[in-house]
């Protein structure tokens, strides 16, 4: 990973036209525990695999509420994540002191993509070590967005962060079609199906997963220990229908 002279600080372009600062700070993405996100025309639902340090330690909470409409999953440096909740509960507040409505999901989405460029752009800073997936629901419907360490955000229907991503990818594109008109149950279990493609020995529990839940017509929620291992219960062997898959991305 040494780049020579040209990692030095977040403000030196390499011969390449590469900012390597900022890939590592993507590469910090990589390396945390995987997070899926998934949104059906109704719902969006986020899901997180915790981590323990050791058997005498507890699991490093992964989803965190923002508003009653919207929530974060987190991967990356948990440190640089809560710093990030922070500045987006204080816009969340001062947006329904001066309009009297919750945020809209783009808005403080693009809010929070500049604050992580505007530490690309200094060589007093570095770049935010962690990635985003906001899930909420506003006016125009429920959204799931990936925030970069770059800056860059995007919406999808399905999405997914975090080490050993890729197998969780692969099953979100085969089944994101039948997202958009599953009821929250359907959307859990593929969430969680598509996290457990993550998971050490595919081994998912109460305790080593997060699940939060928003509705169009319902807050957002964190399921409870008892409540996720319901879920994964109800998940079972159950298998689910094969789709065909294009792109995920709106």
């Amino acid at each position: 990973m040494f780049r020579n002279q040209y990692d030095t600080d977040v403000t030196t372009w390499s011969p390449q036209g590469r900012i390597h600062q900022v890939e590592y700070a993507m590469e910090a993405v990589k390396q945390g525990s995987a997070c899926v996100g998934v949104r059906s025309k109704t719902h969006a639902v986020l899901t997180a695999l915790k981590r323990s340090t050791n058997d005498m330690s507890s699991y490093q909470e992964k989803i965190f509420k923002v508003d009653d409409h919207m929530g974060i999953a987190i991967s990356g440096l948990t440190a640089d994540a809560r710093s990030l909740s922070k500045f987006m509960r204080t816009e969340c507040l001062e947006h329904k002191y001066v309009y009297e409505s919750p945020v809209p999901v783009q808005r403080l989405v693009s809010d929070v993509a500049d604050k992580c460029q505007v530490c690309t752009q200094s060589a007093s800073a570095r770049p935010f070590g962690v990635g985003l997936l906001v899930a909420g629901c506003d006016q125009t419907g429920p959204h799931v967005f990936y925030n970069c360490p770059s800056g860059a955000f995007f919406e999808y229907k399905a999405m997914t962060i975090g080490a050993r991503s890729q197998a969780a990818k692969t099953y979100l594109e085969r089944h994101y079609t039948a997202f958009e008109d599953a009821s929250v149950e359907e959307l859990v279990k593929h969430a969680l199906t598509a996290l457990k493609e993550t998971a050490q020995n595919h081994d998912i529990n109460g305790k080593n997963v997060s699940i939060a839940i928003v509705g169009v017509d319902s807050p957002l929620k964190l399921e409870d220990q008892a409540g996720v291992q319901a879920y994964v219960e109800a998940l079972g062997g159950d298998a689910v229908a094969e789709a065909p898959a294009d792109a995920m991305a709106d």
